[in-house]
């Protein structure tokens, strides 16, 4: 069975290299949404895939990061860079292009590594990640799936080459969220706090 949340969030960037000079040459915004698909085989004890309050705490943490902030290629030019860091409290160091491609295969990585590391108190059986849909327009989005994260056509998301600004991480539920998730430790379920 398949179940999906909906989240929201208006972000900055550049994306370059493509096609579009406008995309490609002038800091432009979106109104992203994203949709987590989960699936599970079997339901918990409360008769559920996975319980949506579950999902409001480090899953809405590291989407809510992007809410306005400037999403920022690592490979770009420096002095861009520096501007967007100087004139920007809220921004996000990426190992690949801001694109609604790779924000797919970034949230996947991001949900798919806490989930995986989140304990399981309710008889969850085994609730996975199925796909990750970010729509980048009214008109177009970007899905990803298991198989895209380690296609070496589509580069590589190294976690230790995302970095989240201090004004996003300190209003987090626990601002060593991502610290955790890149260390693979395990993580309280929010029902057991």
């Amino acid at each position: 069975m398949l179940i999906r949340k909906l989240y929201k969030f208006e972000n900055a960037h550049i994306v370059r290299g493509c096609s579009t000079r406008r995309c490609s040459h002038s800091i432009h915004g979106h109104s992203y949404k994203v949709e987590l698909i989960l699936q599970a085989h079997a339901l918990d004890q409360g008769q559920m895939v996975y319980d949506f309050g579950l999902l409001k705490m480090g899953v809405r943490d590291l989407i809510d990061a992007f809410d306005h902030a400037v999403a920022i290629w690592n490979d770009d030019d420096p002095a861009y860079v520096a501007a967007c860091q100087t004139f920007s409290e809220r921004w996000i160091m990426l190992p690949v292009s801001p694109s609604a491609e790779q924000f797919s295969r970034l949230f996947f990585c991001l949900v798919d590594r806490l989930l995986s590391q989140t304990e399981m108190v309710n008889g969850e059986a085994e609730v996975v990640l199925y796909s990750v849909i970010v729509h980048e327009t009214e008109t177009g989005y970007a899905q990803c799936f298991r198989d895209d994260i380690d296609n070496p056509n589509m580069g590589e998301i190294d976690l230790e080459k995302i970095f989240f600004s201090e004004a996003i991480t300190s209003v987090w539920s626990d601002p060593q969220l991502f610290e955790k998730i890149k260390r693979g430790v395990r993580l309280k379920n929010p029902s057991a706090i």
